[in-house]
This record gives structure tokens, C-alpha cells and sequence, in this order.
């Protein structure tokens, strides 16, 4: 995936387009921009499901809360929030946490190679607020506890195992994970107004029982090198982790957490803001700030959850904002991608395409209604670039 370096940026129809901040050549300078949407063009007239897709994309409801997934016995949880896909024989599961409070946990729906629901079932109760989460490369699912001294619990997919809590891996409000494994790290989230971005480094890569919990370090701005302390007490039992370590670096409400080719991605929802961790080089920049936009209205706001494709596009979904799922892409465009219409109280969660990159998967938290019993899960299908 490439470096990329968009800070600055200027509307231009339905997308804002790179004017070329190169935080790498350490100055930021205008180059010309590129007119038009993106890839996909603009997003058109909202469908019977009230999404507005560019053309040549369709969308389908695949559960509600409180009902019952079609042609199984498992009513779909409150509140889904993060997701992720797995691949099944030649089909795939799609797994959704419940962000509710006490009976949080997740869920998952099981699709044939023809995109057909073929099960559905609980993976994971008795837990509190799961938010977001992410995969492992062992094909298990980390659902993560927001709520202060919160915990990350290691669930199966398949529903066949039984979830195991993850202590080693600390007590903090939790938002996503996502794992890296050629330095056999996993990224952590911490959503609150004052957080910080984590690392695990489990013992034995694939076994997340014991290891060093590390806080990233970095001076002042928002650009630069940083350096891993550890902390010394992730249970948080006498004093917050975040606290724990001297010149940790804070972030305004960590959100959505994505990595791929040696980047980790993540966003704070307090600013507005989109981060790129270049692994190699250990070294933070900001890639999209939503205050520096300039020639209209930002075209991301509220930043969420975040996946990628294939392609080396990232998705990034909005809690409020337009309720938009944006897209950014190698080549520096920011422009919506998807737009779900008449929910403005809700929020888009839980974004992630199927193995074969197909089908885009995400939930409206609270749906039409505004409250946790009105979840919908969607399921988009089209010409997605891969």
C-alpha cells in the first residue's frame, strides 16, 4: 500500500481531493488536484433499503435486531457494531458485536458460496458494551469491552469453542484491535477522551494468554518518530493504564483500527482524525484531519470503524456525520462511498468484505428508530476494485 499524505484537502463535487501535504518531505506543498468523484462515481438515489449507492452496486438486509436471522432460530442481537469476515469452506461467516449493556457479546451469520444465510448463532455472552474488535491471523475474533477496565475476549466464529477473556492483554476502555503478523504484534484502541494507542506482544505468537502490553511514546504534533514503553500494570487495578507511562501519546476518543502492508490505521473520533502507523519505520502521521479541509464541507466526519480492500482502499465508516461509509483511496481521494438516508440517529458499524473482496458488510447501530433494539445489518454487492 502506499504512503499516503492527504492533510490538506479541497472539495470538489461529492469528493475532497489531496493538495499533496507530504509530511515524508517534511514540508506541505500544493499539487494540482483531480477533479471529479471517486472511482466509483458519485452515490446515487437511496434503493428500497435507503441506501444511496454509486451505480452498479445493490444492496440487501441480512438481519434486524430482535428478529430472527431468515431460515435460522437466532434472533440478531441489539446494537451490532464491529465485524468481521472468515472464510468457511467456500463460503464465509460474518461476525457482529452488541454494544449493550450487561448482556453485550457477539454474533455470526454463516453464508454459502452464493451468498445464501445457511446459520446464524451466538459466539460470545454475559459481556458488557462490546464495541469494535478485530481478527487474528488463527481465524479467531477479538471482541472488545468499551467500558472502563474493560476486557478483550478471544471468541471462535464457528461458535464450536468457548470464548476466552484475555487479561494479559489489559484493562482499558477497549475500542478495536488489529494484528500485525509480521512483527507479531496486536494493535489497540482506547476510546476515551485522553487514550492511547497500545501494542501486545503475546509471549508465543498465536497464544494471547501471556505477554508485554507497550503504550506508544511520541513528542508533541502530530508527525514524527515514536518509540514502545511497556506498561507496567495492564490490569489498570491502582491507576489507568493510560496514565502509567510518562510522554505516552493521547488521542481524542481511538475508534475504528485496520492493518495491511506493514500500516496500521486508526481513527479518533473526538477530531476527526485519520492516523497511519508505518510499522517499518516506526514512525505516526496524520493522514486526514477533517479541520483542514478547504473549498466546502469535509466529506468524512464523525470516523468510526475502518477496513480496507484488497485494492489498498480504505473504508471508513461515520458515527452521525452524513452517515456515510467514505473511501480512501491510494491515490489521495476522500469521497463518500455509500450514504444510508432517514437514520441520522443511528451510526454505520462493523464494516468487512467477504474473503473474495465481493460483498461489503456493515450495520446501522440503531436503524430508523434511534435506539438499540433497531439494528440493521447490510450486505452490498458490485464491481469492487480488487
Amino acid at each position: 500500500m502506499e504512503r499516503r499524505t492527504f492533510l490538506r484537502t479541497t472539495v470538489v463535487g461529492t469528493s475532497a481531493v489531496a493538495l499533496g501535504g507530504s509530511l515524508w518531505a517534511g514540508t506541505a506543498h500544493a499539487a494540482p488536484a483531480q477533479p471529479g468523484p471517486g472511482p466509483y462515481g458519485p452515490v446515487g438515489s437511496a434503493d428500497a433499503q435507503g441506501i444511496r449507492l454509486p451505480a452498479g452496486f445493490r444492496s440487501r438486509i441480512v438481519a434486524r435486531t430482535g428478529q430472527r436471522v431468515a431460515g435460522t432460530s437466532y434472533t440478531w442481537h441489539p446494537a451490532p457494531d464491529g465485524g468481521a469476515c472468515y472464510a468457511d469452506g467456500s463460503g464465509w461467516i460474518y461476525v457482529s458485536n452488541s454494544e449493550v449493556s450487561p448482556d453485550g457479546g457477539a454474533g455470526a451469520i454463516r453464508f454459502s458460496s452464493s451468498g445464501d444465510i445457511t446459520g446464524a448463532y451466538r459466539i460470545l455472552s454475559g459481556t458488557r458494551t462490546n464495541c469494535a474488535g478485530g481478527g487474528t491471523p488463527w481465524q479467531t475474533w477479538l471482541s472488545c469491552e468499551e467500558v472502563d477496565r474493560g476486557y478483550v475476549y478471544e471468541t471462535d466464529p464457528w461458535g464450536v469453542k468457548a470464548a476466552v477473556r484475555r487479561d494479559a492483554m489489559g484493562r482499558f476502555k477497549h475500542e478495536a484491535a488489529a494484528a500485525d503478523p509480521v512483527r507479531k504484534v496486536i494493535y489497540l484502541t482506547e476510546d476515551v477522551t485522553d487514550g492511547c494507542f497500545y501494542r501486545f506482544i503475546p509471549t508465543t505468537w498465536g497464544d494471547l494468554s501471556a505477554g508485554r502490553l507497550e503504550v506508544l511514546r511520541m513528542g508533541s504534533g502530530t508527525s514524527g518518530a515514536v518509540t514502545w514503553a511497556a506498561v507496567p500494570d495492564p490490569s489498570g487495578a491502582a491507576t489507568a493504564t493510560r496514565n502509567q507511562v510518562s510522554g505516552a501519546k493521547r488521542f481524542n476518543g481511538g475508534e475504528g483500527c485496520h492493518y495491511a502492508d506493514d500500516t496500521c490505521w486508526f481513527t479518533t473520533k473526538g477530531d476527526n482524525r485519520v492516523w497511519r502507523y508505518d510499522a517499518v519505520a516506526q514512525r505516526l502521521d496524520l493522514t486526514y484531519d477533517d479541520s483542514l479541509v478547504t473549498g466546502g464541507a469535509a466529506p468524512l466526519t464523525g470516523v468510526d470503524n475502518v477496513t480496507g480492500s484488497s485494492s489498498g482502499d480504505l473504508y471508513v465508516a461515520e458515527d452521525g456525520g452524513s452517515m456515510d461509509i467514505c473511501l480512501i483511496t491510494p491515490d489521495d481521494v476522500v469521497t463518500p462511498f455509500l450514504r444510508i438516508e432517514r437514520q441520522s440517529a443511528s451510526e454505520i458499524t462493523g464494516p468487512a468484505f467477504s474473503p473474495d473482496g465481493t460483498r461489503l458488510y456493515f450495520s446501522s447501530q440503531r436503524g430508523t428508530s434511534g435506539s438499540s433494539s433497531g439494528g440493521i445489518t447490510y450486505e452490498v454487492t458490485g464491481p469492487f476494485r480488487r
